[in-house]
């Protein structure tokens, strides 16, 4: 089990991977959007997580966005490397494989396409943590796993030291607040975060010690205002922010001509074409990006709401 420390807290954007027209990494675009995120004040980032693509990539690819990611930061803020697959083998070489590229700590998910018990779920992550050699984040996200993450387990497998936190994308903000409140009745052994973009003020007021907004790609200097008034205790202030960047977030349900995880990513990709951090919103197949008149409307929404100064 991993002893190194890392108590992660503030904005951990989950990167986007920009492609090419041809669909390979987009190196200028990808240290264009990372620097941008930096100069922001983020506190680190998210490769080869949901909003990375990592779904749709090979391990070759996996390995590139990684290994660039690393390369870009260099050192500035915390690499927090997704290594998601099916069970907890395919996990673990994902682990070994970040860890080689000087990842800072990884990201896994419950097991999926088989189906796991409550107890070989729980065992997951003690075999993860057991054998990483840096600290492991639970990612509950049941829409794409079909397996909700049990709060209390999550903070007994926090105090045996199996994870260091935890990345809700649930949202379920019931099961969020009796996460923050079971982490901190514990001694907080956990770092805690949403990944639930519209409502980041009430995960502060809960207790989160962070967010992962895909949004973020598109708008972190919106996130890190976000953070810091919430830290400070300037509600009126994180309020308005959030108010904000709810509105920017409706880029994700604008479109008409797509659906699904495509809208999504799709949107945040159009975004930052039309923003010039990017050069193509191009998608891994077998999605195509944005229709003409699904940019525009993206392109509305921005030009109302858009990222400020």
């Amino acid at each position: 089990m991993t002893s190194t420390p890392l108590r992660l807290s503030g904005v951990v954007p989950p990167l986007v991977t920009p492609l090419t027209e041809d669909r390979t990494l987009d190196v200028p675009s990808f240290e264009r959007l990372i620097e941008r995120m930096l100069a922001a004040g983020v506190d680190g980032v998210f490769p080869l997580g949901s909003t990375s693509e990592v779904a749709f990539c090979t391990d070759t690819m996996r390995a590139q966005i990684l290994a660039e990611a690393v390369r870009i930061v260099d050192g500035r803020v915390p690499v927090i490397a997704g290594v998601i697959d099916m069970q907890t083998p395919r996990v673990l070489e994902h682990v070994a494989a970040a860890v080689d590229a000087g990842a800072d700590a990884v990201v896994a998910t419950a097991p999926f396409y088989a189906v796991t018990a409550p107890a070989q779920v729980r065992r997951h992550f003690e075999i993860i943590g057991e054998r990483s050699a840096v600290p492991v984040f639970a990612y509950d996200i049941p829409v794409c796993v079909h397996t909700k993450l049990d709060p209390r387990m999550l903070v007994e497998l926090g105090s045996a030291g199996a994870i260091a936190g935890v990345k809700d994308s649930s949202n379920d903000d019931v099961a969020f607040r009796r996460l923050t409140l079971l982490n901190r009745d514990a001694g907080s052994p956990l770092a805690v975060f949403t990944g639930h973009e519209f409502v980041v003020d009430g995960a502060y007021l809960a207790g989160a010690d962070g967010v992962v907004p895909g949004l973020g790609n598109v708008d972190p200097a919106g996130y890190v205002r976000l953070h810091r008034a919430a830290t400070t205790g300037d509600w009126e202030a994180a309020r308005t922010e959030q108010d904000r960047l709810a509105r920017l977030m409706e880029i994700c349900l604008v479109a008409q001509d797509t659906g699904g995880w495509g809208a999504g990513v799709g949107a945040f990709k159009t975004a930052l074409e039309l923003l010039g951090v990017i050069t193509t919103r191009r998608l891994p197949e077998p999605f195509d990006g944005f229709s003409d008149a699904d940019v525009a409307r993206v392109k509305a929404v921005l030009d109302e709401v858009g990222p400020r100064a």
